[in-house]
């Protein structure tokens, strides 16, 4: 099993040009498992963990509901925003500046083979993130991605989760505020759930901006720490 993970910072990435990069590098790892299987060979198969920031984007889950975007093509184009149906689960979230993107594209079979269990882990390196900031996130029940005050008619989501998986390889990932424009969000019905805010976490701490190259080494640490793994940068 490669439990090494190749650590890609992209830095500000259109979605689409990020998108087709992430199905370039899953395809990759999906040949070489088919391969290893068809020859009977032991080639190791390669994880990745890629960052990055994209321009204001809306992207819609295959199972997700037009009716939770509320703007229309025009509008869209107003707000400097972009729009894309995809192949993760999930439904509709907003991208944007301020925001930590994680895509950890990882061939599971060098972890554990269990996708409930993946989902958990990337929610646990959230809360353990953000429990570094002296903030208490929770998980809410049928509800994937992570909360504050879960339970409670102030409950508001920090982190978006949403990821596809075949052959036990990843891609998409998650989508923690840091220091988003939360305003975006009034544009849609966040993962078609209503009457439930969004928050990021330099509302949260009462400051004017958050450190991402901080959020992003606490992030790594849990990761690493949780997956048993190892990060390396070729970049």
């Amino acid at each position: 099993m490669n439990k090494q993970i190749e650590l890609q910072d992209l830095g500000s990435k259109d979605y689409k040009q990020t998108w087709d990069y992430q199905e370039q590098l899953f395809k990759g790892i999906v040949e070489t498992k088919i391969k290893n299987r068809k020859e009977e060979s032991l080639l190791p198969t390669n994880n990745y963990f890629l960052f990055v920031e994209h321009p204001h984007v809306y992207t819609l889950g295959k199972s997700g509901d037009m009716s939770n975007l509320l703007l229309n093509e025009s509008q869209l184009k107003d707000k400097g925003a972009t729009f894309y149906k995809i192949n993760r689960g999930g439904d509709i979230t907003y991208h944007g500046p301020g925001q930590i993107v994680g895509y950890p594209i990882l061939d599971l079979e060098n972890f554990f083979t269990d996708i409930h269990k993946y989902l958990r882990f990337l929610e646990e390196m959230i809360i353990l993130t953000l429990a570094e900031y002296d903030l208490k996130a929770e998980r809410s029940k049928g509800e994937t991605g992570v909360w504050l005050d879960v339970g409670t008619p102030f409950a508001r989501k920090i982190c978006a989760m949403g990821v596809r998986a075949s052959r036990w390889v990843t891609m998409h990932g998650f989508a923690l505020n840091v220091n988003a424009n939360l305003g975006y969000f009034d544009n849609i019905i966040p993962c078609g759930i209503r009457g439930k805010a969004v928050t990021s976490l330099h509302v949260e701490l009462g400051v004017k901006e958050v450190s991402i190259e901080d959020v992003k080494e606490k992030l790594l640490k849990h990761f690493s720490e949780l997956f048993e793994a190892h990060f390396f940068n070729c970049r």
